[in-house]
């Protein structure tokens, strides 16, 4: 039986965009090829909010944050965690040796935007990274106020893993003033995994340009060179079912229309929230909850793998709780193309079960 997925990544995938990894081949190095990347760019750009250069990689959204650390500190990076994969952009940066400090907040809590301002008034740092979205904690660090403190650092370059936000939430690149914007294709953009995409700023490539040993995969100028020079190209070879996919599914996203879109993704998650408080609570700050995943604190104790166990039975499947909040809190997404339909299915099911735990 196939379980229908209400995990933050991978989620479910509509058929049609499945069809389209059925593609057949075409050569990489040709003008379809190039046609084809040119068009998922400027899509991108529209969902972005941005004029940025993207750039496309054959890799989960950590082989591009892993590159974004070492193409873009120079000197020394300020990592402001709010969970676990916040904590994955420091662990980055030990591996590969680039000199780094780890801000963080107890979990369930956003970053203050006094902690950045406090970090970046000692000179010390030229990079920052942050999550935007927070699956393990179901916290949404609020950009808005955050890009206000980073305008006062104009000297710092600001890099944002929205892996599990972008397509499910507005996130306006320019605007905000976001230097390395990262996602990746199983979460909002209801995609399988295997493939990851940034919007990069002209200034943080030219940076870049002066940084040494910025690997090789991943370096960031390399993959700019070829999409500026070739033109739409890329060092390695890509996998194109992704990207037939994922050219497919950017018309559907823009079809729906943004607005429309983002709004989908908060009605979903007020429903969630709202039948969390009726069965059980919210493990994250309410004034910074996440759009596209609900972390609900498991109040009553209940065996968090045997709810899981029964909801494999009936067709559905959600997360525990990750890392030390195991069993301590379980998680719901809703995000891609879920429907209002589609949740209320599972937390009717879940109503069920929680009454005989």
């Amino acid at each position: 039986m196939h379980k229908r997925l209400f995990i933050p990544g991978p989620v479910e995938v509509c058929p049609e965009v499945l069809d389209r990894m059925a593609t057949p081949m075409i050569g990489h190095r040709g003008k379809e090829a190039a046609d084809l990347q040119a068009r998922i760019s400027q899509k991108l750009q529209t969902l972005m909010y941005t004029k940025n250069l993207i750039v496309l990689s054959t890799s989960s959204g950590t082989g591009l944050m892993e590159g974004a650390v070492r193409s873009f500190c120079a000197k020394r990076t300020a990592v402001f965690s709010v969970g676990a994969f916040g904590k994955r952009w420091y662990e980055l940066c030990e591996y590969n040796e680039v000199p780094a400090d780890l801000y963080e907040v107890p979990l369930g809590q956003a970053t203050p935007p006094e902690q950045i301002r406090a970090a970046l008034q000692s000179g010390r740092y030229d990079l920052v990274t942050i999550t935007h979205n927070e699956t393990s904690t179901g916290v949404a660090n609020d950009l808005e106020v955050l890009a206000e403190v980073m305008a006062e650092f104009p000297e710092v370059y600001w890099a944002v893993d929205c892996v599990s936000s972008l397509g499910g939430a507005k996130i306006e690149v320019d605007r905000l003033g976001i230097d390395i914007c990262i996602s990746s294709s199983q979460k909002c953009l209801g995609l399988p995994p295997g493939l990851s995409l940034a919007s990069v700023s002209e200034r943080a490539l030219k940076r870049a340009e002066t940084v040494k040993h910025r690997g090789f995969y991943f370096d960031y100028v390399r993959l700019a060179k070829f999409v500026k020079e070739k033109p739409f190209q890329y060092p390695s070879t890509p996998s194109l079912a992704h990207y037939f996919a994922l050219d497919y599914q950017l018309d559907r996203i823009l079809a729906e229309g943004l607005e429309q879109r983002f709004a989908r993704h908060t009605e979903l998650a007020e429903r969630t929230r709202a039948w969390a408080t009726d069965h059980f609570a919210l493990f994250a700050d309410p004034g910074h909850l996440s759009a596209t995943v609900t972390c609900i604190s498991n109040t009553r104790g209940i065996d968090v793998a045997e709810l899981n166990r029964r909801l494999g039975q009936q067709g559905y499947q959600i997360s525990n709780g990750y890392g030390p909040l195991k069993n301590k809190t379980f998680r719901i997404a809703h995000m891609a193309d879920c429907s209002r339909a589609d949740l209320e299915a599972l937390l009717l099911t879940m109503d069920d079960i929680c009454a005989d735990l």
